[in-house]
């Protein structure tokens, strides 16, 4: 049977009985065939056609897909994917269902790829009875209920969205507290639900959880380019996601981008820091604003604090910089949002402020989760664009949180709202610089104290209060007046669209020698640590104290004073200032933690969540850190020698690596990690009851070492260094665990855990599973009798040995006369081959037999020789003592 048909076919369709089958075309049109009358199709429909004036059907898109399923209970569903209309451009993709004499159209937000009908029954022979339809487009999967009026989707339990908003950075939380993951997941399940989808369960099933896992949780925290935060659960070998959160509803939408510079993603996430046990989140984004959330059960209803933190310095001119230039101490902070009363002067500041992003005022309803309580944004000045933000900290134990740019840090306390350091890098020194660049703070005119007068806020003074450091004379901590002449931003660095803070630290220069570090433009704070450690040769005991680690290989300590818990945290300022103490390294700085004297991780002291609904009430924990607010050493004791050395700093760059013993100061263990080539990523982290610093080297290496003693435990060919979202994805985790985005859309994790990769094939679950196939319909008596129904063939009995005899219709070969001849021919020829074959291999049997002889005799000889030898050198030594020997 042959089917011509005027238009180029696409796809086919059996009705279930087996007597006709429906093609879809190029044209849009349907056409329906039966068996019996194959020339000319019985019906041709074009579903979305259209008659114009001229009386004249318009052009239709190809239909490329046609699916026809009859049911029991009414008319059969046609199901095809386009054929619409050419009349409007861009029209959108989209799945027609026709049922009798009803058709809706379905459209689509992306491109159909395919879709498949969901039957009751998975014979062709028998009614389909179909229930959904589930449709794969290009960046999504659509599921819609055919049994629902409207043929509604279902709401996907799953996030379809992979390729929605590109992953811009990663962090990993193994070994976390347990109730993490249900918190998570409660306040996800709980977000608002969509309106308009169906309300029968998701027809979709399949595979199943392992029943081995691992005794401890896992957490990934994914940042987007659009703003949002993904929390994933990655426990034993599985991903799924739990919580989503959008950082861009704290901000009032962009309304123009009229600056030139900025990011076409002003909301995209940058670094996250997360305290697991207060449950305090910390966001920093691509338009130089951090955000600190507070987790929270329930909705609530509250107004987002808002500060607007520069980080300025004045630069002196040239001329200024005589050895007998006098130069007075720096000015306390102001903060730049106090300035307007100051512009109504006669000689009003030099500098404009203007934030990319504005923050929602007045009181915002937020929904369960993180909920924003502090925003913090870094102005543009004079038009010039902010610097990145470079590194990110939190300790919910002090009250702060800290982060450094290109060219400062702030510090910020999230209990009272209040900056209360906001410096320049190269006031960190004090006059300890080891760059000998020039003082930042110049002498300045009367002019400019009047105005400096008249721009400082009533509550400056008592918000910052007074410390002075002990290695910068008297210079207040505080940032730069803001409202002064003469001061103004530092050069920023131009950055491309496509480019991050992770492009010009690899551009940055890798050697911290003189000769390199002559012109210095900018230093920023690449690492942070907060930490009870001791701040003094001297002191007996450990202070809150905050490590910076520069990207020129500095490593900086600034003491804090926290006020006691209670009423005086709420009403006393938070007291800061740099120490002095400066370790340098080679590169830089990555990492920085603490270990006690016997070796083992000091855990950081934090504050454990509350619920604020239930007050009194704290919830119940699991341990997996030390719970104690003490900020003394865990190994510290009134027995121990006041003047000995009671913790370790291990401090890790680019290059090598130092355990420096506390509080004498003094380099312990050294280590060279590489010289050609440099770190991406350094971690101290938890394996077997120990804990060691793991590294990814931009040669594709991972190396581990012993801490205190920094011995190498491995060194091992990993991942070749291809592309930079390795390098920016990139991170470690206890228990040996890692991972990075090997794609747009993909996340590979690791290990470096032999004991993990052993029981890891019991921890994957099944994909899929198998299931008996229902019994097939039973064929009625009356249509066996009369070939009526259908019975399934297979190919061999379609075309095998069980088919019978050919049938009259197929041609036939006849052989000739000489048809003998050939036959003889070609078996005599076929014997000479095999007799050729044979004589072949019997040629090559006896060339191995006799390499085998000679190889023999080789051996013989050879053992011959080995008797003679042993037998003269016993003759040697046998009347000789053991003293003659």
């Amino acid at each position: 049977m042959r089917c011509q048909s005027a238009e180029p076919l696409r796809s086919i369709s059996w009705h279930h009985e087996g007597k006709q089958f429906m093609c879809s075309h190029t044209d849009g049109s349907l056409t329906t065939w039966t068996v019996r009358q194959a020339p000319k199709p019985i019906n041709v429909s074009q579903p979305h056609a259209k008659t114009n004036k001229d009386g004249k059907a318009e052009a239709c898109k190809p239909i490329q897909k046609v699916e026809w399923k009859s049911s029991k209970t009414g008319e059969a569903y046609v199901i095809f994917s386009g054929g619409l209309t050419y009349d409007k451009a861009g029209r959108t993709p989209s799945i027609t269902v026709i049922h009798g004499k009803t058709t809706t159209v379905l459209e689509m937000e992306h491109n159909v790829v395919d879709f498949i009908t969901l039957c009751e029954s998975p014979w062709t022979s028998d009614f389909q009875d179909p229930y959904a339809i589930v449709v794969l487009l290009n960046n999504d999967l659509v599921v819609i209920d055919l049994l629902t009026p409207g043929y509604p989707c279902f709401e996907n339990p799953y996030p379809m969205d992979l390729h929605e908003s590109p992953v811009t950075c990663c962090t990993y939380l193994a070994d976390c507290p347990s109730d993490l993951i249900p918190a998570f997941y409660s306040v996800g399940s709980r977000a608002q639900k969509r309106t308009g989808f169906s309300e029968r369960l998701w027809p979709l099933c399949g595979g199943e959880w392992s029943p081995t896992s691992c005794s401890y949780n896992e957490i990934i925290l994914t940042g987007h380019a659009d703003g949002s935060i993904k929390f994933w659960d990655a426990s034993a070998g599985s991903l799924q996601v739990l919580y989503k959160l959008k950082t861009a509803k704290v901000f009032e939408k962009p309304r123009s981008r009229s600056v030139d510079g900025v990011d076409e993603d002003p909301f995209a996430i940058q670094l996250i820091s997360l305290c697991p046990e207060s449950r305090k989140l910390c966001v920093a984004g691509a338009s130089s604003h951090v955000i600190l959330f507070k987790f929270r059960k329930l909705e609530s209803v509250s107004e987002t604090a808002m500060l607007e933190i520069p980080i300025t310095y004045e630069i002196s001119e040239e001329g200024d910089c005589s050895p007998e230039y006098e130069y007075p101490p720096r000015p306390t902070l102001s903060m730049a949002s106090k300035t307007d009363s100051a512009e109504g002067e006669s000689k009003k500041s030099s500098l404009e402020y203007l934030t990319p992003l504005r923050v929602r005022t007045g009181p915002q309803k937020k929904p369960p989760g993180f909920q924003a309580h502090l925003v913090c944004l870094t102005p543009l000045m004079n038009g010039e664009l902010p610097s990145q933000i470079s590194s990110l900290s939190i300790n919910s134990s002090y009250g702060l949180m800290t982060y450094g740019t290109d060219f400062g840090i702030v510090i910020v306390d999230i209990v009272q709202k209040v900056c209360i350091l906001n410096m320049s890098s190269p006031d960190l020194y004090g006059s300890a610089d080891p760059y000998q660049r020039v003082p930042r703070s110049p002498k300045r005119d009367n002019n400019s104290r009047e105005l400096d007068e008249r721009c400082r806020s009533p509550s400056t003074d008592q918000i910052n209060g007074v410390c002075v450091s002990p290695t910068a004379g008297k210079q207040n901590v505080g940032a730069g007046n803001t409202c002064s002449p003469r001061a103004r931003p530092p050069e920023p660095v131009r950055r491309s669209k496509s480019q991050d803070k992770l492009d010009s630290s690899f551009s940055r220069s890798r050697s911290s020698s003189m000769s390199s570090l002559e012109n210095i433009s900018s230093e920023a704070i690449q690492c942070l640590a907060f930490a009870d450690s001791y701040t003094k040769k001297s002191d007996p005991s450990t202070f809150p104290t905050l490590w910076v680690g520069t990207s020129l290989g500095s490593v900086l300590t600034v003491m804090i004073n926290v006020p006691p818990p209670g009423e005086s945290r709420l009403t006393q300022p938070v007291i800061v200032s740099p120490i002095g103490t400066i370790f340098r390294l080679k590169g830089c700085i990555l990492t920085m933690s603490f270990l006690d004297c016997n070796g083992a991780l000091i855990p950081y002291s934090y504050e454990a969540w509350k619920d604020e609904n239930k007050e009194g009430r704290e919830r119940i924990k699991t341990p997996t850190k030390s719970t104690s607010n003490n900020r003394m050493s865990p190994t510290l004791s009134g027995q121990q020698d006041q003047f000995g050395d009671r913790q370790f700093v291990v401090l890790t760059s680019e290059k090598q690596a130092r355990v420096v013993a506390l509080p004498s100061h003094n380099c312990v263990y050294r280590q060279q990690i590489t010289d050609a080539d440099f770190v991406i990523k350094a971690e101290i982290i938890s394996l077997k009851d120990s804990v060691c610093l793991v590294c990814y080297i931009s040669n594709g290496h991972i190396t581990a070492y012993t801490l205190p003693s920094l011995r190498p435990l491995i060194d091992v060919d990993f991942l070749p260094l291809a592309d930079l979202r390795i390098a920016r994805t990139f991170c470690f985790s206890n228990r040996g665990h890692g991972l990075y985005l090997c794609s747009p859309t993909e996340v590979q994790k690791f290990t470096v855990s032999a004991d993990f990769c052993s029981s890891l094939a019991e921890m994957v679950g099944e994909l899929f599973l198998p299931h008996d196939m229902p019994e097939p319909p039973k064929e009625g008596f009356f249509k066996g009798l009369f070939g009526g129904g259908i019975r399934p063939l297979d190919r061999e009995e379609l075309f095998g040995e069980a088919s019978g005899r050919a049938s009259r219709s197929v041609a036939k070969l006849i052989p000739g006369p000489s048809a003998n001849i050939e036959a003889m021919g070609q078996r005599v020829t076929s014997v000479t081959g095999d007799i050729a074959r044979t004589h072949q291999l019997v040629v090559e049997r006896g060339e191995k037999l006799g390499q085998l002889e000679e190889r023999t005799q080789r051996m013989m000889s050879e053992a011959e020789n080995f008797s003679h030898s042993a037998h003269s050198l016993m003759l040697k030594y046998r009347d000789k003592k053991w003293y003659q020997l």
